[in-house]
This record gives C-alpha cells, structure tokens and sequence, in this order.
C-alpha cells in the first residue's frame, strides 16, 4: 500500500500522521467567524443565534468525507447525508444544521436574497441555525458536502416565508449540546446562548 492509500485509509478512521505519530483528526485549531443574520424578505434567519463559521477545521481533499463525519457523529450531531448546496434559497425550520465542505470550493449567499455572500473551500465548515437562508451561487466539481443535525432534529426544505407554526418552531427549538465541530465548550458555546 502506498503512502497515499495509508493516509486515506487513516483518513476513513478519523485519524491522521502528524509529526510520525498517528493522532485523531482535530477541528480546535480552527479560526472561527460568527455573524448574524436578521429577517430577510421572505427568509426568517435566525436573529438569535449567529452563523459560525470554521475556516481550515479539518483536512480537505477526495475520500475525506467520513473524517467530517465521524467528527460530526462524535460530537453527538449525527451525520445525515453527502450532496452539495441547493441553487435555489431555502432554509429549514426543522433543526439546526451543521455543513462540512471536504472538498471543491463554493460562493454562497447565506441569508436569503441579497443576503451575505460567503466563500468557502474544502477543510472549512458552516453551523448554520434554524431558519438561515442558504444557496449555492456556484462552485466547482469537486464541492462536496457532508450534512448534519443534532439528535431529534431534522431538515425541510422551505422556499417561502415561514407560517406562525414554522416561525415558532425555529424560536423554541432545543439547544444543541455541544458543538458539532469543536465539541464541549467549543465556539457554540461561546457564541450561542439559549433564551
């Protein structure tokens, strides 16, 4: 086996070669951006709890998707699905949802039309709160996107202003425990605080 087929081998154990040494792959050194984003035309977001952000949290590259979900899985946001990121504005009012980009690039336009344009690339990752706006403005060929949730939460796919029942779904939602990239006391924790 060569050096290539090792490292992605390790890669599907949530373990990487670090100094010599194998190690668990780890998101802490991540830098963080939060920001938040308010009602937006049709699309409610989440005034509440701000969108974060992890640029460089893990590795990028072809057969890295199981490291982003192993990583989600252990920090008790159970991976749900590999795809990419809807052309079309949409948000979820079902849960709370958590994006690894593991591979290709992306312009994203969070928070509805006319809303934050944001650049992303294999290795970063968004956490994004019920009812924030998300499309994808283009990307590459090789953007791909690894989803999850925290338990008992789930995604729809809403295209148009929410109903009182949908509003009030995305307010009363349960705090996620822990953060799905950082864990216990990661940057969820300092940036979300429930009400």
């Amino acid at each position: 086996m060569d050096r290539r087929d090792f490292n992605v081998m390790l890669a599907g154990m949530g373990l990487t070669m670090g100094h010599g040494r194998i190690r668990k792959a780890s998101a802490s050194t991540a830098r963080v951006e939060a920001f938040t984003l308010h009602s937006n035309d049709w699309v409610p977001n989440n005034s509440r709890l701000p969108v974060i952000v992890y640029r460089n949290a893990l590795e990028a590259g072809s057969g890295r998707e199981s490291v982003y979900e192993d990583l989600f899985n252990r920090n008790g946001w159970p991976s749900r699905w590999r795809n990419g990121v809807y052309s079309f504005h949409h948000y979820h009012s079902l849960g709370h949802e958590v994006l690894g980009f593991s591979n290709g690039s992306a312009r994203l336009m969070l928070g509805g039309p006319s809303g934050r344009a944001v650049d992303v690339r294999g290795g970063d990752i968004a956490l994004l709160p019920a009812g924030t706006g998300h499309c994808n403005l283009g990307s590459d060929a090789d953007f791909t996107v690894i989803g999850a949730y925290p338990p008992e939460q789930d995604f729809d796919i809403l295209r148009a202003a929410p109903t009182p029942e949908q509003l009030a779904r995305i307010q009363s939602l349960p705090f996620p425990m822990t953060d799905p990239v950082q864990g216990k006391g990661g940057a969820l924790s300092r940036e979300w605080h429930p009400s």
